[in-house]
């Protein structure tokens, strides 16, 4: 059976947004409230969010070519870092809107049934994040998580809305509660955002893999190499699903090169095991060698750092031949 790709889960996003932002702007028409104006401004961009999406995946899955020999992974965060500003420039819509709605408040007719349609969006818009989800976990992909992520947002934001204009329902006079959550909605859109643009620069900016990633890639190292071999420059990076990885690692001289070779297999494929899609370049140095001690020209972190010996400075003071 062919496996799923994961442009059919942004799809799936696509088409949510399509449903729900004829249910949002019908509910807008309907009672005539800036609140769920906001709620269906957001839905437009979960739309705009959507394509975007799509295309960044289908880019982002190419195979690597002469041009791209790292691949094209990084397709998808200029995908997230475009909804983020997406959302930002929403979010601020939003306030305009209410801000001018303080100033001239108007009745809601029809709020009944307008929140109704407003829920019905909600349900949709949930069980279509919670597969994206699933599917962002399996694929590894910021994309489909940034999608599924800013569905949730509009979940929370259009539960949060409904409950609020409920109260108008029982009391009208309270009618200043419309503009109030749409600010209110404004700034939490805006953390979205945000936190979606500062994870887009991080992957752009080649932000290494987290801690516990590391230590993992270490431990990897020292179930093979032993306490004897170090490893400095151990810099990574992570370019949509895939993981980048490449460190030094430093071996007795007298180590023949197929038995570094071999060494070197067995370190990749632990690796492969605990990090899937991960590809990974060891180059060997000998431990008695001064030039061989070149961490801080290197970069990225060592053994010391992650638990271990480092050899960055110097060779071993000690003779370990035992003369």
């Amino acid at each position: 059976m062919r496996p799923a790709s994961p442009k059919r889960y942004a799809v799936y996003s696509i088409g949510a947004s399509i449903l729900t932002l004829a249910l949002k702007f019908g509910a807008w028409g309907m009672t005539g409230s800036v609140g769920l104006l906001s709620d269906a401004t957001e839905s437009l961009v979960n739309l705009t969010a959507g394509v975007l999406a799509l295309t960044a995946i289908t880019i982002a899955l190419r195979p690597a070519d002469a041009d791209h020999a790292y691949g094209h992974g990084k397709a998808e965060y200029f995908s997230s870092g475009i909804e983020g500003v997406l959302i930002i420039v929403a979010a601020f819509a939003i306030g305009y809107a209410a801000i001018d709605r303080f100033f001239s408040p108007q009745d809601l007719r029809h709020l009944g049934p307008g929140l109704l349609l407003a829920l019905a969006s909600s349900v949709i818009n949930f069980l279509v994040a919670r597969i994206m989800l699933r599917a962002a976990d399996r694929f590894d992909s910021i994309t489909l998580e940034a999608d599924a992520k800013h569905l949730l947002t509009d979940v929370w934001t259009s539960v949060g809305l409904v409950a609020g204009l409920a109260v108008i329902i029982v009391m009208p006079q309270w009618k200043i509660l419309d503009p109030i959550i749409a600010v209110i909605m404004a700034v939490n859109i805006v953390f979205t955002g945000v936190g979606l643009l500062k994870r887009s620069v991080g992957g752009l900016m080649d932000d290494s893999l987290p801690e516990e990633e590391l230590k993992l890639i270490a431990n990897a190292i020292h179930s093979y190499a032993g306490t004897e071999s170090s490893f400095h420059g151990l810099r990574t990076r992570k370019s949509g699903p895939k993981r980048f990885i490449d460190f030094h690692l430093l071996v007795p001289g007298s180590m023949t090169v197929h038995d570094s070779h071999e060494l070197c297999e067995l370190i990749e494929e632990l690796i492969h095991s605990k990090l899937p899609r991960a590809e990974v370049t060891i180059h060997v140095e000998p431990l008695e060698s001064d030039t061989s001690y070149d961490g801080k020209d290197v970069g990225g972190a060592c053994a010391a750092s992650l638990g271990g010996e480092c050899a960055m400075m110097s060779p071993p003071l000690t003779d370990k031949s035992g003369e």
